[in-house]
């Protein structure tokens, strides 16, 4: 009697088979119509799908998913497999891998591909993080292989290091993205400033609404300030605050 697939449902329980066990068991067994205890591995066309809805799919993972996947030929049984899905393309990187039993290295198993999702459209995509294993026996296998593969999908972990990275980046560009306060206050001053009157206990003083300054009696507008002429080294890296002319304006006050 078949296993129950509740029963499976296990705390602790964690579905993490090696490569060999992969192939020499689960592809194998499915290829040659073997029925297995407990339904762990469903079969499903994962091309039909985006990978973010895979892992809600399958039977059971929790980092790895794993499905078996027909292989659907652009061009009959010869052509090469079709891996576009509906929103991108799983692109293979590097050449297949055989997979060697561990009791026998002279003896293959399978062999191993491993593709990337990418979003759009060939020969143009953006890479994602998501990463496909293709295992498939040897087309020498006897009785021959059905055009059926077992893939394990995953997600590619990020380092603690590209972590860092990405928030050192993110941080410099708000630093640089924020509007300084001292920019931010300063105005440029014509000849066309406006002043109010403002009363004093001593004098009559003026105040410009453009720039806040104070000025005393006898001064109509900035202009008329004589502030000394300074040579400046445009080469140097200068930062000119209030602060700065403090020294060349000894009668403007701040008016609070």
């Amino acid at each position: 009697m078949d296993e129950p697939h509740d029963q499976l449902d296990l705390p602790g329980f964690r579905f993490h088979p090696t490569e060999e066990e992969l192939l020499n068991f689960y592809l194998k067994s499915m290829v040659l119509g073997k029925k297995l205890r407990g339904d762990i591995i469903g079969f499903l066309n994962i091309y039909n799908h985006d990978p973010k809805d895979l892992p809600g799919l399958a039977k059971i993972g929790e980092r790895e998913w794993y499905f078996f996947v027909p292989r659907d030929r652009k061009h009959g049984s010869g052509g090469r497999p079709s891996r576009t899905t509906k929103n991108g393309f799983w692109k293979a990187t590097g050449s297949d891998r055989k997979v060697l039993s561990m009791s026998d290295l002279k003896k293959m198993l399978g062999l191993k591909k491993t593709l990337v999702f990418y979003e759009g459209r060939a020969p143009r995509g953006r890479r994602t993080d998501w990463i496909m294993n293709e295992y498939r026996l040897p087309d020498s296998c006897s009785p021959p292989s059905k055009d059926i593969v077992l893939c394990k999908i995953y997600r590619k972990a990020t380092s603690l290091k590209v972590l860092e990275q990405r928030a050192a980046m993110e941080e410099e560009v708000k630093t640089y993205s924020s509007p300084s306060p001292l920019t931010s206050s300063l105005h440029p001053v014509s000849s066309s400033d406006q002043f109010e009157d403002v009363n004093s206990t001593s004098s009559n003083r003026r105040i410009s609404t453009c720039t806040g300054l104070v000025l005393p009696n006898g001064i109509e507008n900035l202009a008329e300030l004589q502030v000394p002429k300074i040579g400046i080294d445009w080469n140097q890296d200068c930062l000119w605050t209030l602060e700065n002319l403090t020294p060349y304006l000894p009668m403007c006050q701040f008016s609070l």
